[in-house]
């Protein structure tokens, strides 16, 4: 009799568990006058009242908003070869801390495509963006922000400042993105970096200016970079770096980094100098500079007493003179210290590589210079630069 009655019970009790569950699953409402234990019988949230066009107080929405459009991604293919080591602007190996923002391939593999960014700067279709980006490139298509892919043609671009202008062809393009000055840019000022980092899609990122003028780098030939914390990535190059009032002010081109990503120490191209290498690219199809046909070392304070000069003597020695070149024509000899052009002073290579590609083939330059202690002046017809030796 007991264990009848006990089978029935543990029955009971089975059919009830069964019908509790099904009920949860299937139709919990009916158990909702059943109330469980909490800690909190109600709790009061209160919510801002936004109008979803308002702007948050702070906000560079209207600067990226007015940029954004004209920043495109560029993506390139190209032709099947053998893996080569990026060669700095001096033919040697690039110091491996300074990372481009580009889609870098590993050494290892043959590169079939990368990626980078470009801002559209005229109604025409122009594009800015870095040599780097495109150089060996086979083909080279062009993202629009409003999804549009475009074949782009190469106009011209020039490896030493690592400027590159790109063409695309198509109708209702963005509106280009407006030319800041940059007389207007200080340290300290807010910019805001736009690109395709990694590829995961157009990204903005700010930070401040940190410095003006970097030069001694060692990313390029003719350097004079706007340096930025703002974090920027492979991918970037090419990019916009824009002031708050979404003008551009740089082309995001280089960073120093020991991992590849981000540190804080990014490198952007002044727009002014972006902008006349683009003048030079379209009207002549290329920058032409001067040149004199000298090979010159800085002079330290050893090399200057070894010479007989004072140890604070400033100025750079001619290691090499070109047979024939226009500073041989002009009586330059090796062994001289180049102290000054048309009364600048010279103080490193540097300047002196400025000095000489502002001024125009064919003028007349003095130069001042230092020979076995005694100060001559030398007239030299400036030439014209050749153009640097391409590396993969």
């Amino acid at each position: 009799m007991f264990n009848r009655l006990w089978l029935l019970f543990a029955q009971a009790v089975t059919i009830f568990l069964a019908a509790w569950f099904i009920a949860i699953t299937l139709k919990p409402n009916w158990l909702s006058g059943i109330q469980s234990t909490s800690l909190v019988d109600s709790i009061t949230l209160r919510e801002g009242a936004y109008d979803a066009g308002s702007i948050s107080p702070g906000s560079y929405h209207d600067a990226v908003k007015k940029s954004m459009p004209a920043v495109v991604n560029i993506f390139t293919s190209k032709a099947s070869s053998k893996s080569k080591t990026r060669k700095g602007s001096n033919g040697n190996p690039a110091d491996p801390l300074f990372k481009f923002f580009f889609g870098d391939q590993p050494p290892d593999e043959e590169p079939s495509s990368s990626l980078g960014s470009g801002v559209l700067v005229s109604p025409e279709g122009l594009i800015l963006t870095n040599h780097h980006v495109i150089s060996d490139a086979s083909d080279i298509d062009v993202a629009l922000a409003d999804g549009r892919k475009l074949k782009a043609q190469v106009i011209g671009s020039d490896p030493e400042t690592d400027i590159a202008v790109l063409k695309i062809e198509a109708k209702h393009l963005p509106t280009p993105i407006t030319l800041g000055k940059i007389e207007s840019v200080h340290v300290g000022d807010v910019v805001l970096a736009i690109g395709n980092p990694f590829g995961v899609g157009q990204t903005v990122t700010s930070g401040i200016v940190s410095a003006m003028g970097r030069d001694h780098v060692g990313i390029n030939t003719f350097e004079n970079f706007i340096q930025t914390d703002a974090a920027i990535n492979p991918g970037n190059s090419g990019g916009a770096l824009i002031d708050t009032r979404g003008n551009l002010i740089g082309i995001n081109t280089a960073i120093f980094s020991n991992n590849g990503g981000s540190m804080g120490i990014g490198f952007a191209i002044p727009v002014n100098l972006a902008k006349q290498v683009m003048e030079s690219i379209l009207s002549n199809g290329a920058v032409t500079r001067g040149w004199i046909g000298v090979e010159p070392q800085n002079l330290s304070k050893e090399l200057a007493e070894s010479l007989g000069l004072a140890g604070n003597t400033e100025g750079v020695i001619l290691s090499g003179v070109l047979e024939g070149g226009p500073a041989d024509r002009g009586g330059a000899k090796p062994g001289d210290v180049l102290i000054a052009v048309n009364n600048q002073t010279t103080k490193d290579v540097r300047q002196l590589l400025n000095q000489i590609a502002q001024l125009g083939p064919g003028n007349e330059a003095t130069i001042k210079v230092l020979r076995k202690t005694k100060e001559l002046e030398l007239k030299v017809s400036i030439g014209k630069r050749p153009r640097p030796k391409m590396h993969g």
